[in-house]
C-alpha cells in the first residue's frame, strides 16, 4: 500500500465550504486551502479545491498518490429526501416493520404518537413466502417464483433500488441471497441491498431501516463517484481514491458505492478523528470538540483517551445499526438563518448553505444568520475572510437584521445579533451536555476543543455555559476535519450475531463464532492486499445484563486474531470489563447478574503509510488594525488583533479580551481567559477570573 507520488490530500465537503489538507512528502508540510462548496454538484467544488492547491501549493495533479475523500452527501440526501424510488421485499407479514417500529414515543402524553419517517411507502412493500427460524433453519422455502413476477413489477413501477430484509436473514442468508439473485436475473439494472451483508444482526426495525437506506443510497452514491472519476480523470488525477466511513476508516469507491449507509457520518468522523489524535499529542484524556462549519456543528467525544464509539444511531429519525463514531449533530452552524417566531428569536435549524449564503457573502441572502451576528458584533475582519479572497458586505448584515430581527423585536442590531449568536451558543452548549451526560460524565472534567470555520468565536462562550476552564484551539482548525481524514486507515467491520450467555458452557460456540468472523477479516485484508506488517484485527462484543434491551460494546482484549479461542479466564475478563463499563456508562452494575453475549465484532484495519508532517508556515495578512471595536456582552470595546503566529510567538501569556486572526478562522478570547502556546502549534486558553 506504499505510496509512489509524494502528494497525499484529504478533502472533507461540506454543505457551504470544502476544506482541503494537502501533504507534500518532499517537503513534510501540510497546507491547508478552503473553498466554496457546490451543492448542486459537490464534484465540482472538489476539483476546483484540488486544481487550486495545485496552483498554490507547487505541485502537478499528476503527482498526487492518494486523494481521501468525506463528505455529507449520503446524509444530505437522506435529509433532503433527494432519494430514488425505491422498495421493500420481506418475508410475508412483516411488510409493516418500518411503520410499526418501536412504538417509542417521546411524548407520553400526547393523543397522538409522532409522524414516523418512512422512505419506502406501503404500497411498495412486499411480502414474500419464505420463512427462516431464529436458530437458521429454513421453515418455509422461498417462494422463488413469486420473487421472479415482483421483479417484472419492480420494472414496470420504474423502482430504483430495492432492499431485501428477511426474518433472522442475520443468522441464514440463504433466501436472501437467492432473492437478490434472481431480481439481478430479471431486472439487472436494480440496486439491491440484502440484509445480511448491510446489518447482519438481530432487531428487525434496525436492521430493515438500516437496509432500507443503504438501498436507496446506491444509486446516488455511484452517480456522484462516477462524477468525481470523470472530473479527477479529466483534471489529470490519477491517484487512488478512498471514501471515509461513518466509523473514521476509509475503503475504496467499490466498498463505498455497495455499502453507502457507512458513509452517512463520513464528514464529521474526519473531526473526530483528528480529536482522538490531538488527545494522545497533548497528553489528555478527556476532549469534547465541537465542530462548527457553515451549515451544522458536530460534537465527538474523547474519554480516558479513547474516542466514542456506538453500534447504532439515527439520522432524521431513521434508525442506522452500523459500527460508527458517536456523534451528535445540530442544525447550529455559521450559515444558520435566524428569525423571529410567536415574539421568541429562532436560530436554524434552517440553513443558507453555500448558495446564496449569509447575507454578508453578497450573492442574495436577505435573512440574518449566525455568521451575519459576528460581522455585526465587529468579530470578523471583512476584508481577511477566507484569507482576503472574499471581502463580506457588513452593511448587507445589518439590513437583514433591520428587517427581519431588529424591527419585530425592537432591539439595535448588535441587541439582536448578540441575541443571535447566545442562541447558537445555547444549542450547541445542550449538545455538548447531552453527548457528555449520556456517558455519565462531567462537562468540568473536560477540556473543549472548537474547531471548523466559526467554532473559534464561540469557544471562551460555551465553555462558560459548560463551566468548562480549558480550550485547546488547534491549529489549522478551520480544516481540522480534513486533517483528520489525512491520516485515516482502510477499515472493514465484521458482525455476526450470537445471542448466547457467558458463561464456561458456551466457549466453545463462542470461539467457532469468533474464529469465523476473524477469518472473514483476514480474507478481506488479503483481497486488498495489504502486507501482513500492516494488518490488524481487533475483537470485540455487545453485551448486557439478562432482560435488558441494549447492549455496551466492550473490547475483548484477551483474544487475538492469531489465536481466536476463548477460555474461561478471557470469559472472566470480558465480563469484568462489561460491569466496569456499565458502572461507568450508567452509574450502577451487577457483578453476580448472567451477562448475555448479543454479538460478536471483527474490525480489521489496513494501515496507510504515513509521512512526517508539520504545518507550512503561511503567509497571513496582516490585520489592517492592530485593534478592532468589538461588541461583548453589550458593550463596545477596543479589543487588539494579532496573528495566531504572534501568539505562538509571544513570551508571556495574553489575557482577552483579544481577537487571534488567521487565514480561514477567528479566535475570540473572551474577558476572564488567558492564551498561551501549547505545542505543536495549537494553542491553550484557560480561564482565570470573571468572564464579561
Amino acid at each position: 500500500m506504499a505510496e509512489q507520488k509524494p502528494v497525499r490530500i484529504a478533502v472533507d465537503i461540506g454543505g457551504t465550504f470544502t476544506d482541503l489538507q494537502i501533504q507534500d512528502a518532499r517537503t513534510g508540510q501540510v497546507h491547508a486551502l478552503k473553498t466554496p462548496s457546490t451543492p448542486q454538484d459537490p464534484s465540482i467544488g472538489l476539483i476546483t479545491g484540488v486544481e487550486e492547491a495545485a496552483a498554490r501549493f507547487g505541485f502537478a495533479p499528476t503527482e498526487i498518490g492518494r486523494l481521501l475523500h468525506g463528505s455529507t452527501i449520503a446524509t444530505n440526501a437522506v435529509l433532503e429526501r433527494k432519494l430514488p424510488k425505491g422498495a421493500l421485499i420481506t418475508t410475508r407479514g412483516f411488510e409493516d416493520v418500518l411503520e410499526i417500529g418501536r412504538h417509542m414515543r417521546k411524548d407520553v402524553y400526547a393523543l397522538k404518537a409522532e409522524p414516523r419517517s418512512v422512505l419506502i411507502p406501503r404500497q411498495l412493500r412486499f411480502g414474500v413466502a419464505e420463512r427462516i427460524t431464529a436458530d437458521g433453519a429454513v421453515e418455509t422455502p422461498l417462494d422463488e417464483d413469486a420473487v421472479g413476477e415482483l421483479a417484472i413489477r419492480l420494472v414496470e413501477l420504474g423502482v430504483e433500488a430495492v432492499a431485501i430484509m428477511f426474518l433472522h436473514g442475520y443468522r441464514n442468508p440463504v433466501h436472501e441471497e437467492r432473492a437478490r439473485e434472481i431480481l439481478l436475473t430479471a431486472a439487472p439494472d436494480l440496486s439491491v441491498s440484502t440484509s445480511f451483508e448491510v446489518s447482519p444482526e438481530i432487531r428487525e426495525f434496525e436492521r430493515c431501516s438500516t437496509t432500507v437506506l443503504n438501498a436507496l443510497l446506491q444509486p446516488v452514491i455511484s452517480g456522484y463517484l462516477t462524477q468525481v472519476r470523470a472530473r479527477l480523470a479529466a483534471a489529470g488525477v490519477s491517484a487512488p481514491l478512498y471514501l471515509v466511513q461513518s466509523n473514521g476508516g476509509v475503503v475504496s469507491p467499490e466498498d463505498a458505492a455497495r455499502l453507502p449507509a457507512k458513509l452517512l457520518l463520513s464528514g464529521p468522523a474526519g473531526g473526530a478523528m483528528a480529536m482522538d489524535a490531538l488527545a494522545k499529542q497533548h497528553g489528555r484524556l478527556n476532549l469534547v470538540g465541537i465542530d462548527m462549519g457553515g451549515t451544522s456543528s458536530d460534537v465527538s467525544v474523547v474519554t480516558d483517551g479513547a474516542i466514542g464509539e456506538t453500534t447504532e444511531s439515527e439520522i432524521d429519525g431513521l434508525p442506522v445499526r452500523l459500527p460508527m463514531i458517536d456523534i451528535r449533530t445540530i442544525g447550529a452552524g455559521g450559515g444558520s438563518l435566524a428569525s423571529v417566531q410567536q415574539g421568541a428569536l429562532r436560530v436554524g435549524p434552517e440553513s443558507a448553505g453555500a448558495e446564496p449564503g449569509p447575507a454578508c457573502y453578497g450573492r442574495g441572502g436577505k435573512r440574518p444568520t449566525v455568521t451575519d451576528g459576528n460581522v455585526v458584533l465587529g468579530r470578523v475582519d471583512p476584508e481577511a475572510f477566507l484569507g482576503g479572497e472574499m471581502v463580506l458586505q457588513v452593511e448587507s448584515s445589518r439590513e437583514a437584521f433591520d428587517v427581519n430581527i431588529c424591527k419585530n423585536l425592537n432591539l439595535s442590531d448588535a441587541a439582536a445579533a448578540e441575541g443571535v449568536v447566545a442562541v447558537a451558543n445555547t444549542h450547541m452548549a445542550g449538545a455538548v451536555r447531552l453527548s457528555l451526560f449520556e456517558k455519565g460524565a462531567d462537562p468540568a472534567d473536560f477540556s473543549l476543543v472548537p474547531f471548523g470555520g466559526a467554532a473559534g468565536l464561540h469557544a471562551c462562550a460555551l465553555a462558560e455555559e459548560l463551566a468548562v476552564s480549558e480550550i485547546i484551539f488547534p491549529s489549522n482548525a478551520s480544516t481540522l476535519s480534513a486533517r483528520g481524514i489525512l491520516d485515516a486507515d482502510l477499515r472493514w467491520d465484521f458482525s455476526k450475531s450470537a445471542m448466547t450467555v457467558a458463561t464456561p458452557d458456551t466457549l466453545a460456540s463462542l470461539s467457532t463464532k469468533m474464529a469465523e468472523l476473524v477469518a472473514d477479516a483476514a480474507r478481506k485484508l488479503e483481497q486488498e492486499q495489504i502486507p501482513e506488517t500492516d494488518q490488524q484485527i481487533e475483537i470485540s462484543a455487545d453485551l448486557r445484563y439478562r432482560g435488558q434491551a441494549y447492549e455496551i460494546t466492550t473490547p475483548w482484549l484477551e483474544i487475538s486474531a492469531a489465536d481466536a479461542h476463548a477460555d474461561s479466564a478471557a470469559l472472566k475478563a470480558l465480563c469484568d470489563r462489561f460491569h466496569e463499563l456499565h458502572q461507568t456508562r450508567f452509574s450502577h452494575n451487577a457483578p453476580d447478574d448472567l451477562v448475555e453475549v448479543v454479538a460478536l465484532r471483527a474490525v480489521a484495519t489496513g494501515k496507510l503509510e504515513k509521512h512526517g508532517a508539520r504545518a507550512a508556515e503561511r503567509a497571513v495578512p496582516a490585520p489592517e488594525s492592530t485593534e478592532r471595536e468589538v461588541c461583548i456582552a453589550g458593550k463596545w470595546r477596543t479589543v487588539p488583533t494579532i496573528s495566531r503566529e504572534e501568539a505562538l510567538a509571544a513570551g508571556a501569556p495574553m489575557t482577552g479580551p483579544l481577537l487571534v486572526c488567521e487565514e480561514y478562522t477567528v479566535l475570540l478570547i473572551a474577558p476572564g481567559w488567558q492564551l498561551s502556546p501549547l505545542g505543536h502549534g495549537d494553542l491553550l486558553a484557560r480561564r482565570i477570573g470573571e468572564t464579561a
